[in-house]
Parts: C-alpha cells; sequence; structure tokens
C-alpha cells in the first residue's frame, strides 16, 4: 500500500488501521456522511401486511387437525408455454381424511376464488374449519382473509419455497388432477364447463372408491427413514371410521354411497375427458401436434414421470456399443461349447469353463467366466428368439416342425449360426 502526502504513522498504528473491517470504517464516518448531507442507505421492505398478518403453518404442526382442515393449492393448464389466459384448478385437500375437492377456474382473481370457495364449501360434506395455503398473491390478499375471518375459518400460509409444507395437497396434484387432464393448454368457457363437469364425477370416484395410503408415523435415525402407514382406504371410510364426524355427516355419506355406481361413474369420466380433449385439440394453433385420445388415455398411468421431469433426468440416452473391442477367446472352441449345450441344457457357464479348462490346460482363466456366461445368454436367447419366429412365420394354421426337423428351418440356421456374442443380430421375416 502507497502513502501519499505528508502524513506519516507510526508502524503499529498503521497496523491497527489496516485491520479494521469495513463495517467499523462505516459506523465512524456515519456522522460526516450526515452532516455533508449524504442520505441513508434505502432498506428493502418487509414483507406486505397481509402476508404478516397471516401465521406459517408447517408440515410438522398439523398433529392429527379433527375434520375440516384443509391444504389448498392451484395447478395451472397452461400446457408448453405460460404465456395468455389459461384455465386453472383449485385443489383443496382435508388433512384428516384427504377428502379432495377440485374445481376450475377461469382467470386467477381472488374475488373469484371466493366464489368458487364458497362452491366447493357447500359440497363438502363437513364444515371448512381451516384452510392452508402457499404464498402465491391469489391467496394471500385482503379479500380472502375478510372471508376466512367473516366465516370463522382459520387462515394459516407455508413457507416460501417449502412444498413439503403441502405435501397432501401437492400428492393430489399430481394423483388426481394430472392423471385426469395430464398436461393439455385449457383455455375458454368451453374447457371450464367440460372440467366441471369431469370434477363433478372424479370427485366421487376419488372420494368414495379409491382407496390411499396414510402415513402414520415417521422417524429419522441418521441417514434412514422409517415410515409406517396405516391400510389403504378411501376417504369415505376414513370419515366413517373418524370418532370426531358427526353423526349427521355418516348418515349423508352412507345414504350416498349406497347409490353410486363406480362403472358409471368410471365411463361419466372418460366421456368427460374425450370432450375436453376434443376441445384442447381444437384450440391449439398447430393441428399437427394434436394427439389422439388413444395415445392420452394410455398415457394417464405415466403422465406424472413426462409433465416436470428433474434435471437429474434430461439426460441424451447412453449409446450402447456393439462392437468387439478385443478377440474372441472362444473363437475356436465354441462350436464344442455349443455341442455341449445342446446336449445338456441344464449345464451352467461355470460348468462348461470347467470342461474347457481341464481340456485346455491353462487357456482360459477363472476371469473369462462373465465372458462365456454373456455369450451363452445370447445364444439361448437367439435359439429361442428362432422357435418363436419359426412358429408364427408360418402361413395360414400350419405351425413350424418340432423334433430333429426344425433344425432345418432357414430362421434357426440363420439365428444358431456361430455369431460373436454383442454383435447386433439381424431380423429374418
Amino acid at each position: 500500500m502507497e502513502w501519499h502526502g505528508r502524513l506519516e504513522l507510526d508502524p503499529v498504528v498503521r497496523t491497527g488501521v489496516l485491520a479494521v473491517s469495513a463495517a467499523t470504517i462505516d459506523r465512524a464516518l456515519a456522522p460526516c456522511r450526515e452532516a455533508s448531507g449524504a442520505g441513508r442507505r434505502r432498506r428493502s421492505a418487509g414483507l406486505p401486511s397481509v402476508r404478516r398478518e397471516i401465521p406459517v403453518r408447517t408440515f410438522a404442526d398439523w398433529q392429527d387437525p379433527a375434520v375440516g382442515f384443509v391444504e389448498a393449492d392451484l395447478v395451472v393448464h397452461s400446457g408448453p408455454s405460460t404465456r395468455g389466459s389459461y384455465v386453472q384448478t383449485l385443489v383443496l385437500t382435508d388433512i384428516a381424511s384427504g377428502w379432495t375437492e377440485c374445481a376450475p377456474l377461469l382467470v386467477r382473481e381472488q374475488h373469484l376464488l371466493t366464489e368458487v370457495l364458497n362452491k366447493l364449501t357447500a359440497e363438502m360434506p363437513f364444515a371448512l374449519l381451516g384452510i392452508d395455503t402457499d404464498n402465491d398473491t391469489v391467496f394471500i390478499n385482503e379479500t380472502v382473509k375478510v372471508y376466512c375471518k367473516a366465516r370463522g375459518i382459520e387462515f394459516t400460509r407455508c413457507r416460501p419455497y417449502r412444498k413439503n409444507d403441502q405435501a397432501h395437497v401437492e400428492q393430489k396434484n399430481g394423483a388426481v388432477v394430472r392423471r385426469l387432464v395430464v398436461y393439455r393448454r385449457l383455455e375458454g368457457l368451453a374447457a371450464v364447463r367440460e372440467l366441471t363437469r369431469l370434477y363433478a364425477a372424479a370427485r366421487l370416484f376419488v372420494n368414495f372408491f379409491q382407496p390411499s395410503l396414510k402415513l402414520i408415523e415417521k422417524c429419522r435415525d441418521g441417514a434412514l427413514v422409517r415410515k409406517r402407514y396405516d391400510a389403504p382406504a378411501t376417504p369415505c371410510q376414513r370419515l366413517l371410521t373418524d370418532p370426531r364426524t358427526a353423526e349427521p355427516v355418516r348418515s349423508k355419506l352412507i345414504a350416498l354411497q349406497a347409490r353410486l355406481d363406480p362403472v358409471a361413474l368410471l365411463h361419466e369420466i372418460r366421456h368427460r375427458q374425450r370432450r375436453l380433449v376434443a376441445i384442447a385439440d381444437k384450440a391449439r394453433t398447430d393441428e399437427g401436434d394434436a394427439q389422439p385420445l388413444e395415445t392420452f388415455l394410455a398415457a394417464l398411468k405415466t403422465a406424472w414421470a413426462n409433465g416436470t421431469p428433474r434435471p437429474t433426468e434430461q439426460r441424451p440416452p447412453s449409446k450402447v456399443r456393439w462392437w468387439r473391442s478385443r478377440k474372441d477367446p472362444f473363437e475356436s472352441t465354441w462350436p464344442e461349447v455349443r455341442l455341449w449345450a445342446e446336449e445338456e441344457p441344464e449345464l451352467t457357464g461355470r460348468q462348461l469353463l470347467q470342461r474347457l479348462q481341464a481340456r485346455y490346460p491353462g487357456a482360459y482363466p477363472d476371469g473369462q467366466l462373465r465372458t462365456l456366461q454373456r455369450r451363452l445368454t445370447g445364444w439361448r436367447s437367439n435359439m429361442a428368439r428362432a422357435l418363436v419366429l419359426g412358429a408364427s412365420s408360418k402361413s395360414g394354421t400350419e405351425r413350424a416342425p418340432a423334433g430333429p426337423d426344425i433344425q432345418e428351418d432357414p430362421i434357426v440356421l440363420a439365428a444358431v449360426k456361430d455369431e460373436p456374442f454383442g454383435w447386433p443380430q439381424r431380423c429374418h421375416p
């Protein structure tokens, strides 16, 4: 460090000045800055007043609540792009029973949200006691806060960027909504009408006929996590077995379940899905991307995996090496080994290697056992494939000959010929 001017400091003082931190220098110079007219640095604004007034609830704070405390979340149906206006689904999940209610929202608007909440509350068999949401502004606002306060509903929120605080409703987002609607883009009144009819049938099927597991206990021992679940049960069964459920609610559930037909509900769900697919495909600008109905229905079981993969899953497929990188050690003795395997099919690769070691001492070490096993597996696979193709390639009612005559089939001769294992097998018509 260079010192300019006539100021000369004692070496000890100079060492002390250089050791002072930046924060200490700022505090020492604060009076000088105020005297010179320099303003103080503006602090960042805190949480909005509405958000500060709503208490935070974590995943560990539920402690077996009574029936009526729900978690709420929104599921977007924007497709591959979030531009423009699109439909969203409001999902409510009861913590105690797993009872799930869904309703579509045409737009993200807080007054519309309260109207939909009124509709869902009227359809639920129990009273709404509490609602826990994320930190989305469509939930955290004065309108929803006043709505909950006027009806005596306990209003809480989760921690920001902590999805596990709402694990119950997040699980239903994938198990119910995404399996029904998948990841198509939905917009307009027509899509809202069909979604309303779809959810009307799905709520009965899911809550009365679709059992699920409920986590009872989770304990951690270092890196080992042990979870204990109760027996599979439907949300209706959990409500009926819960001693806190009122008797009028039990009677209403039993009477409603007696009138329901799960097969008819499933047919109604499939019909509404077809209508929804037609609406979504009609709204697309690129008609070449339209997905057939059969593909849509077949993808329901794996839609959760195809929707939003983790970054670690977005890897290019590995290339399979099909060429041999070293000389085949069994090139000269493979016909002999194959003859042994044909005469005694029960012989294992180790037993065949021991025969080779006895006949050719020092030529085949134990380290080549895996190579022989792979080659035997490939040869037996080709034999089985050849037998199947030979039986299915005959026209009409003719079948492939059995016994020794099968060796004359050209398919068998092509499949069992001496080809190095690991090379791609040719497909014969």
